[in-house]
């Protein structure tokens, strides 16, 4: 296990980070996956198995269409999803909190593998229900708000706390690979072979989660003050008495809630651009197309420690794209606002993640992570809401224009409202 790194070895740290080549400075930053074993085989486990899920979920969607033939229904597997992300994310970081995070990671893991497995074997036997599907994907979703607390408290367990924004960088290249490419294999490969196939190659990338999570140590968390089990409540507690901590989640919501133009995107598509179906997918692919080479291009990231500053700026960064992508009458003008948003909000998940991870001791760090999905999962559903609601009021260019201005705003006003986290320095984390 690599022991973290105090603030007093970060300053004899800074020469090396001179030295390295200027590829280094550029390109994603490939130290945590050179320098831990047990990292790397978590990162490429994950990054198998996150692009079988994206596969599954696209399978799914496209098999429940076919028996139903109503888009309702098809919008119901999101909702199918989100409430458990919601409901089992606190309870999910609670216990990690609690029992061995090897362990947790081991059975949510085996057990989505057996989800898979059930869709794989309904498939085979030509049991089409669409009932079984929903199922499937609410448990699922169970899976991974168990999994993803346990195996994101691990990380600082793993690697010194200066390896930190490489990782969650890495991290962030991942899942908007698969994002961008578990969609793409899935229809493919649906197209080609049928559900079944898409649903035996998750079963398959599994097994690399699987592996990853087998070979790690043990990794009891640290004692709770006084003893006491793990509880939501003592989470949210805890989140409440650490500013900075509070503003990570706060700038995110700023972000997602106000600034969230995705419902808006087959409107747009027609009313700005006279374009069609292939016009609303070029509009959803560019900020994931932003985010991914914000990850291929993170390793002047590492350089940063006002971590803070970061995240505000990364923040009303988006919030600025998007305005001028509501600006926008020309198709490639609005794609490039989109991406420049997209590598943004990895800029700012990078930054926001480590100080989750460097500023939360360890024995909060599971409930920390629950939070956090429930703002990740949460945050874009409200905004879609927001966004689609304001837009039927007034326009989508009203909408989508005064989101974007009112999340640079709204960034600025918790910037100047909580002074001390631009001033959060990643030698020195306080939460």
């Amino acid at each position: 296990m690599a022991p973290t790194t105090t603030s007093g070895d970060t300053s004899q740290a800074r020469p090396e980070k001179r030295e390295k080549p200027l590829r280094s400075r550029i390109f994603a930053d490939l130290t945590p996956l050179r320098t831990s074993p047990d990292y790397r085989r978590l990162w490429c486990g994950n990054t198998i198995s996150w692009m079988g899920q994206q596969m599954t979920a696209l399978a799914v969607s496209l098999q429940v269409y076919a028996i139903t033939r109503s888009t309702f229904a098809v919008g119901l597997v999101g909702l199918c999803s989100l409430v458990p992300l919601v409901v089992f994310g606190l309870y999910g970081g609670a216990i990690a909190d609690t029992v061995d995070r090897r362990k947790l990671g081991l059975v949510s893991a085996a057990g989505a593998t057996a989800m898979s497995v059930t869709l794989a074997g309904a498939a085979l036997a030509g049991y089409h229900r669409v009932w079984l599907l929903y199922t499937v994907v609410a448990l699922q979703a169970v899976c991974f708000a168990m999994n993803s607390p346990a195996r994101s408290s691990m990380i600082p367990r793993l690697l010194p706390t200066e390896q930190l924004p490489a990782a969650n960088a890495l991290n962030s290249l991942t899942s908007n690979l698969g994002l961008m490419g578990g969609p793409m294999l899935g229809g493919v490969i649906v197209g080609l072979w049928g559900y079944q196939a898409a649903y035996l190659i998750d079963v398959v990338a599994f097994s690399g989660s699987l592996y990853a999570m087998w070979r790690l140590p043990s990794m009891r968390p640290e004692q709770a003050e006084g003893g006491r089990r793990a509880s939501v409540l003592d989470g949210l507690r805890f989140l409440a008495t650490r500013p900075n901590l509070r503003m990570t989640f706060f700038s995110d919501l700023a972000a997602m809630v106000l600034a969230q133009p995705r419902a808006l995107f087959p409107a747009v598509a027609v009313l700005w651009f006279a374009g069609d179906a292939k016009t609303v997918g070029l509009l959803v692919a560019a900020p994931a197309v932003g985010a991914v080479l914000g990850g291929l291009f993170s390793g002047w990231l590492g350089g940063i420690r006002r971590h803070g500053l970061a995240i505000l700026v990364a923040v009303a960064s988006w919030g600025a794209a998007i305005a001028c992508f509501g600006l926008s009458r020309h198709l490639w003008i609005g794609l490039v606002f989109l991406a420049v948003a997209g590598c943004a909000d990895t800029v700012s998940m990078v930054f926001r993640s480590t100080m989750l991870q460097a500023a939360t001791p360890d024995a909060m760090r599971g409930r920390l992570q629950g939070v956090f999905i429930v703002v990740v999962a949460g945050g874009p559903r409200l905004g879609d809401f927001l966004a689609g609601s304001a837009a039927d009021l007034t326009s989508p260019a009203t909408a989508v224009v005064g989101g974007g201005l009112a999340c640079v705003l709204v960034v600025t006003a918790l910037g100047l409202g909580r002074r001390a986290f631009a001033r959060y320095d990643a030698g020195d984390p306080q939460p």
